[in-house]
């Protein structure tokens, strides 16, 4: 040990030990390295120090760990010194208790660095505020009880959203179960328009087949009887001219007028066979555009996902109206609420875009489009400011909900209003859909994808989207 070495020194040797020991580990260097301050300790002491604090353990100058170079001249020294002085290094001592760099009890905690620390470690750490271990744990235990009932507010709040998310599951396999029951019921009705529209038309080609092969089996009948009536003409001839030559040319004048034959030789009539081209030619184009009747278009549907619990849609998401009772539908990011708000299922970045809302006959609404990213979660005043563009009836006023409020003078109230939107042109206007009146423009350019918003206020009369004009062209 340091002391009972120190005891079998004499005096002369003692300044040149000091020389020769580690200031971190108080033993003779071993394996001694260099830094660049100057200072100089055991390789493996500067290592384990590295690990906690990259600066020298006596003046605390920042170094990097390849800085640190071998010291063969002291290292040389160290062996000759324990040689002549028949000593053994000390060897290192490790504690858990110990500190890393002093190998000194750990009595002592730092608050700012948070770490414990021995008596030797004060001068390194001066301008800290020091407490006694004991201190020390209960600032540990208290800082950590913190975070204790930090952890466990977020145990509980994941433990609500596990349920969110569980509840999310189910309404989506009710979604599921909908849709898969409205797709069926629409794939049966096309189907049963098909198989009439099928049936139709082999009952019009089994008709012409029935009254084409009629009128041929008409022509055959007569054809067969002018055979026999040209036989017995042939029969007559034959024996008249096997009579006496005087009696044949005394009877030549009225055999001649009998062998005489008006009708006109049979032949298939013009048109007399099926019209394929009806039947057959461009069939699955005629079904197409015979099967319009059968289909709607809307230029808009509503979005499901973004509507207020207080929204009740119909089936094929064309109307929405107020719900009797808060819906049960899951919080997720879309969904407008509190306000009562829902979008259109499809948004727009680009082109020109053109729908009608029937309002009917309800005191309160708002129609219009709006950014993708205006509120969902809170309340808000509806404004061009607020990224809506709209117009709306509240209280018997209709008004362009602008930042300073327009108020519009519509006469007669319009039952219908058809929205335009031109996203280059940077314009959404407002007409009345019944009379094609215009009513009012907002200009504002577009700088994200825009969406069709719909307010129909809490009323029991549905606010109704109307189906659009089709057309089929040609070329």
């Amino acid at each position: 040990m340091a002391d009972s070495m120190d005891e079998d020194m004499s005096d002369e040797q003692l300044p040149l030990q000091q020389d020769l020991t580690c200031p971190v580990c108080q033993g003779i260097f071993r394996d001694p390295v260099l830094l660049p301050c100057t200072h100089s300790f055991c390789r493996e002491c500067l290592q384990r120090s590295f690990q906690f604090n990259k600066t020298c353990p006596v003046c605390r100058e920042a170094f990097q760990e390849e800085q640190a170079i071998s010291n063969r001249a002291l290292s040389s020294a160290c062996d000759s010194f324990l040689k002549q002085t028949n000593l053994r290094p000390n060897p290192i001592r490790r504690s858990e208790g110990n500190c890393n760099l002093h190998l000194r009890p750990l009595e002592l905690y730092c608050e700012k660095d948070e770490e414990p620390l021995c008596v030797e470690c004060v001068t390194l750490h001066s301008t800290h505020r020091l407490f006694s271990l004991k201190e020390g744990v209960s600032i540990c235990k208290r800082e950590l009880s913190y975070k204790v009932k930090i952890f466990e507010k977020k145990v509980e709040t994941y433990k609500k959203m596990t349920r969110k998310f569980n509840n999310s599951v189910t309404y989506i396999k009710n979604q599921a179960g909908e849709a898969e029951k409205l797709i069926k019921a629409e794939f049966e009705r096309l189907r049963e328009a098909l198989v009439t529209e099928e049936n139709l038309r082999l009952q019009a080609l089994a008709t012409e087949e029935q009254e084409k092969t009629a009128a041929i089996a008409e022509m055959i009948k007569d054809t067969e009887k002018d055979i026999i009536a040209l036989n017995k003409l042939i029969e007559t001839l034959k024996k008249e001219m096997g009579n006496e030559d005087l009696p044949l040319v005394q009877n030549f004048y009225n055999l001649k007028k009998k062998a005489q034959w008006a009708k006109e030789e049979p032949c298939i009539p013009y048109d007399g066979l099926l019209n394929m081209g009806e039947h057959v030619g461009g069939l699955s184009f005629k079904i197409w555009k015979k099967m319009q009747a059968q289909v709607k278009y809307y230029p808009v549907l509503l979005d499901p996902n973004s509507a207020s619990p207080w929204l009740s849609l119909s089936p094929d998401l064309t109307s929405m109206k107020e719900s009797s009772e808060r819906l049960t539908v899951p919080d997720n990011p879309e969904r407008f609420d509190p306000c009562v708000f829902i979008l259109g299922a499809e948004g727009y970045t680009s082109g020109k875009h053109r729908w009608d809302v029937d309002v009917g006959d309800n005191p309160k609404w708002i129609v219009g489009v709006c950014n993708e990213s205006v509120a969902r979660k809170k309340k808000f005043t509806v404004s061009t400011n607020r990224g809506v563009w709209s117009i709306g009836l509240s209280k018997g006023v209709y008004t362009a909900l602008t930042s300073d409020r327009m108020e519009l003078q519509l006469h007669p109230p319009p039952e219908k209003i058809r929205i335009k939107l031109n996203i280059e042109k940077g314009e959404v206007s407002f007409w009345d859909g019944g009379t094609a009146k215009h009513l009012v423009t907002l200009s504002h350019k577009f700088n994200e994808r825009i969406f069709p918003i719909f307010g129909p206020g809490l009323h029991s009369t549905p606010m109704v989207l109307v189906p659009g004009k089709m057309a089929i062209h040609t070329s």
